[in-house]
């Protein structure tokens, strides 16, 4: 059994036309009209990618995990019951609301909603972006990744790495607690990081074209005053290329581009001690000694040179790069 890639995500906001104006002319979602309460999102031919609720509380509502096999929904709950954690069945509502066939639902350790799903459904008509890009890279790699607050790395690691199934990339403590779990090819699906808070620190959209990264990044600045989180720049791990950006809900949007492939059957998981960024992502919502943290660790990697190695424009693995 197993969980193969982050399906969507779901949020809890009441900034309607805030979210709706964000995801599209910044982002580049396609709006999808199933409800007038909510907000639905696509990104490729899936139905649904991402949700806004309509309901007070700009936090995060459910990440939504797909499952290989329809039995999986089965062995993860006994598993997860087995390990005294309550799972429910989601009923047609629900799944018909998830565009789905089947799912559970339950909450991690400290009270983030998790859904396994089987069989998303499919939308046969053409994805039509919110701005003109070149796509989203989903596919078998899911929607991207999602990265979590907590107060403590090490106390969830044992759930979703043992009762979850899933696979540790790399770590690091240096300047603060990461880890990173993969599901697929994609590095990284999901991460946790020691903040000392809780709830959502971002979720990521990696583009199939790094101009549609560069001109995200004009329009943000050129729409929204302060709309920038990170700046540009490229991260250590995953060699992804990217900036973050402020969503109406406060919480992050990582915008990338040139995400690390790896190979889960081979993957061996090691520190990481480059820091987070080869270069750039300068924290502009950080107050200054903060900021100095990442800045003086940035400063170390440039001076002793270090790099990522060369991608090789593979089309088999790229695919339609325009």
């Amino acid at each position: 059994m197993s969980i193969n890639a982050l399906s969507y995500i779901g949020v809890n906001s009441d900034k309607i036309e805030d979210w709706q104006d964000f995801a599209t002319k910044n982002l580049g979602m396609q709006k999808t009209d199933y409800s007038k309460k909510s907000l639905f999102f696509r990104m490729d031919d899936q139905k649904q990618r991402f949700t806004i609720s309509g309901e007070p509380g700009d936090k995060l509502a459910f990440l939504g995990w797909e499952v290989e096999e329809k039995s999986d929904l089965q062995k993860y709950a006994k598993r997860l019951e087995d390990n005294g954690i309550d799972v429910f069945i989601g009923d047609k509502n629900l799944a018909d609301m998830r565009f789905v066939d089947e799912l559970i639902y339950f909450d991690d350790p400290v009270g983030n909603r998790i859904e396994l799903v089987y069989r998303p459904h499919i939308d046969n008509s053409p994805f039509v972006p919110g701005r003109p890009i070149s796509g989203f890279k989903t596919d078998v790699c899911g929607l991207g990744h999602a990265v979590l607050h907590v107060s403590n790395v090490d106390m969830l690691i044992p759930f979703y790495r043992d009762i979850l199934d899933f696979k540790i990339s790399d770590y690091s403590f240096d300047p603060i607690s990461l880890c990173f779990f993969h599901v697929n090819g994609r590095h990284h699906s999901f991460a946790l990081i020691g903040s000392g808070q809780q709830g959502f620190h971002h979720f990521m959209v990696e583009y199939k074209n790094l101009d549609d990264v560069g001109q995200g990044y004009d329009l943000l600045q050129y729409n929204h005053k302060n709309g920038i989180a990170y700046t540009l720049g490229r991260h250590t791990n995953d060699y992804m290329t990217s900036f973050y950006a402020h969503t109406p809900s406060g919480f992050f949007i990582e915008n990338g581009w040139g995400g690390r492939i790896i190979d889960p059957t081979t993957w061996v998981p090691h520190e990481t001690n480059e820091g987070p960024s080869f270069w750039g992502h300068e924290r502009l919502y950080l107050p200054d000694d903060e900021r100095l943290k990442f800045r003086k660790k940035r400063i170390e990697t440039a001076q002793q040179g270090k790099r990522s190695p060369m991608i090789i424009d593979c089309p088999w693995l790229y695919q339609n790069i325009q």
